[in-house]
């Protein structure tokens, strides 16, 4: 590493004597400029002087009459110089030479001009030497501060092209020439890395800086909060939002908004209502903003009623709701099936003095009557809009378009994208989804294959949607094979398919129990970085138990931890019938008691299948420690069942120890089950069984 003693060591020979007599402050007319070469003079900058070192007395001398001659009062930044010279006319050691003969002689001010003049320059800009030897020499004119400000000029412009590293590891290096770390040049370096996406890079110089002497202060915090909060790592947003409130810091009223939206998007609501908290607790003084942020994250979480908690409390504190408060709240309740409530709420906006309903609260409410199949209304509202003198966007139509394809007019959807044409908003390609969707419903297959045409001779993108759409027709026709080459065509155009695709296209191919094509499948999906869900991992072990391979069945039921998925009673059961079907029964017994001891209740085809198989195995009492795990509704209708199963295949005696005990444990007997066990006992013969179950009805008075 470059270790820089003395300016004087640097100026190759210069005497420093002759120098001064250069640097006379304020008073540069003594200095005959065009002396210092044959063959320069200031209206002919461009031509080279004869020596290296009339080169830098040149230089140094313009410098100066530039920086003197605009300096006219005091200024704490660095003149922005005027020479009239150009980049080529200087070495890369020149300027090196030139800007420590500067600090030596002219003070840092003038030097540090000359510096910024050169670094406007590409040719000085990428030159390492010549940032360490700047500030170097302003380190050895004590003068700290410009110092850290040239590191920092360093950093940013190394950082431009991609040498972060070669120019943090130079920060660290000045210590050993006396710059000591500042919070400045900390902000500076981490927030250069975190622009790069050098996440490593800017915690390793936090660390390490901080180690030396650099305290961090809330901009450094923001800095990586911000930046975390770009590429949604809520729980790096976390860590950092907890080590900065730790230190008494809070945020300020635009990165507070940005953290919120952060957690309130990725599902995080009562994590950010808990920092919400904890910072006005600080003194943090929350706005308008930062409450309808939190009250959005309420609403697209369904969790409507404690978003209107929060309104109040932020009513009660001063602030006034205005139009986008009402509007989250109002496409909240239309999300959650509140229309009349939201429609209220709606109204209350129209008589308003103070704010009045915009496109986007229209839009919302129309989306919501859309939903719920009444377009009548939904067209009133659009009516009633344009007498407002509000122009519907695309947004506002495309969800009529989608409410009468979902209501089947198709007819008055392509009347509202014609109207659409005519008041300039075209339909956009969430349009043409909604009804090439619906087209497809209908079995209209070559009109929906027609309006896609048109969408694309109009220049739009098929977009996910589009795709999914597609994917999902072929998977409808059985056609797998053209399915898997729109996926192919869907990754290849860069649209990144989501984890309810792959399983759709998983469950189809189970159905074939073609269980490669699901592994392949499942495989590539966790290869794209997704996170496969309960219902992906239910649909692989589905084609495993068809196809009976209940050793990767059950691998597949033990790997669903690994994403944090719990099975529910649909994947324990395709599980239990997988192993029932093998005569695993001991397995799916297991398997059964697990399921029961999570309070998690069996499918009656389940609980009918495993009681069965045992008592095909002729072990009964096995059988009836199945059913006696059930509730007594779900008891009474299983035994009911199994007894029409079990007389069905002349299993009388079986038939009759559950009947017995549904007998004592229930008055009422279905007829249908009674009658089939009366009929099979005479066709086989034991008239006695007959004789005994009347007699035991008769005691006990029960009603068939």
């Amino acid at each position: 590493m470059l270790r820089i003693n003395t300016q004087r060591n640097l100026i190759n020979g210069i005497h420093t004597t002759h120098l001064n007599n250069l640097f006379k402050p304020r008073n540069l007319s003594h200095i005959p400029i065009e002396q210092s070469s044959t063959h320069l003079s200031p209206n002919h900058p461009s031509h080279p002087p004869s020596s290296s070192k009339s080169v830098i007395r040149t230089v140094c001398a313009l410098v100066c009459q530039s920086y003197y001659q605009q300096q006219t009062h005091f200024k704490s930044t660095p003149t922005q110089l005027n020479l009239s010279i150009t980049p080529d006319y200087l070495t890369l050691e020149q300027a090196i030479t030139v800007v420590a003969s500067l600090s030596d002689d002219a003070g840092s001010m003038v030097a540090l001009s000359f510096f910024y003049w050169a670094i406007g320059y590409p040719k000085f800009r990428y030159f390492m030497r010549f940032y360490v030897v700047a500030a170097t020499c302003l380190i050895e004119n004590l003068n700290l501060e410009r110092a850290h400000e040239v590191v920092r000029c360093m950093v940013t412009n190394f950082g431009e092209i991609g040498r972060l590293k070669e120019a943090v590891g130079m920060v660290v290096e000045m210590r050993n020439q006396g710059l000591e770390a500042s919070t400045r040049t900390l902000n500076c370096v981490v927030g250069v890395a975190m622009d790069m996406g050098s996440v490593d890079v800017a915690r390793k110089v936090f660390d390490e800086m901080c180690e030396r002497g650099a305290v961090p202060d809330s901009l450094t915090f923001k800095i990586l909060i911000t930046s975390y909060c770009k590429v949604n790592d809520v729980s790096l947003v976390d860590q950092w939002l907890c080590a900065m409130l730790d230190r008494g810091f809070v945020l300020d009223n635009a990165t507070c908004t940005l953290v919120l939206s952060c957690f309130c998007e990725t599902g995080g609501v009562n994590r950010a209502l808990w920092l919400f908290r904890k910072m006005i607790g600080m003194g943090f003084k929350p706005n308008v903003i930062n409450f309808t942020t939190l009250i959005n994250g309420l609403c697209k979480k369904g969790s409507i009623k404690q978003a209107f908690e929060l309104l109040e409390e932020m009513v009660t504190k001063g602030w006034k709701p205005n139009v986008y408060t009402h509007t989250i709240l109002i496409d909240g309740m239309c999300k959650k099936g509140w229309t009349d409530k939201a429609f209220r709420l709606f109204l209350k906006l129209v008589k308003s003095e103070s704010y009045k309903p915009n496109v986007y609260t229209y839009t919302a409410m129309i989306s919501g009557y859309c939903k719920e199949g009444k377009v009548n209304r939904a067209e009133m509202l659009l009516t009633r809009m344009r007498e407002q003198g509000l122009v519907p966007n695309v947004d506002t139509y495309t969800t009529l378009v989608s409410g009468y394809c979902k209501c089947g007019n198709l007819t008055r959807a392509y009347e509202l994208i014609n109207e659409m044409t005519k008041e300039g908003s075209p339909p956009n390609m969430c349009t043409y989804n909604a009804v090439i969707d619906a087209l497809f419903k209908k079995g209209r297959v070559q009109e929906a294959f027609k309006q896609l045409d048109v969408a694309l001779k109009h220049g739009l993108q098929a977009d996910e949607v589009t795709y999914t759409i597609l994917i999902m027709e072929k998977c409808k026709q059985s056609d797998l094979k053209h399915a898997l080459i729109i996926l192919s065509k869907m990754i290849k155009v860069g649209i990144k398919c989501d984890i309810h695709l792959y399983t759709t296209l998983i469950s189809n191919f189970s159905r074939l129990k073609r269980t490669s094509d699901c592994e392949r499948l499942f495989d590539d999906a966790v290869k794209h970085g997704l996170i496969p869900t309960k219902e992906t991992y239910t649909s692989m072990i589905c084609g495993y138990c068809r196809d009976g391979n209940m050793n990767s069945a059950i691998k597949m039921f033990e790997r669903m931890s690994e994403h944090g998925c719990v099975p529910d009673s649909i994947t324990y059961s395709a599980l239990i019938s997988g192993l029932c079907k093998k005569s695993k029964l001991d397995d799916a017994r297991s398997y059964y008691n697990a399921m029961m001891d999570k309070g998690l209740n069996p499918c009656e085809v389940t609980r009918l299948t495993l009681a069965y198989e045992y008592c095909k195995a002729n072990d009964p009492l096995t059988a009836m420690k199945v059913v006696d795990r059930l509730e007594k509704k779900l008891w009474v209708r299983t035994v009911n069942t199994l007894i029409r199963k079990l007389c069905s295949e002349k299993r009388v005696e079986i038939a009759a120890s559950f009947l017995h005990k549904l007998v004592e444990k229930d008055k009422n007997l279905d007829q249908i089950m009674y009658t089939a066990f009366v009929t099979a006992c005479y066709d086989s013969g034991h008239y006695v069984m007959v004789s005994d179950i009347q007699e035991l009805v008769s005691r006990r008075k029960m009603v068939i």
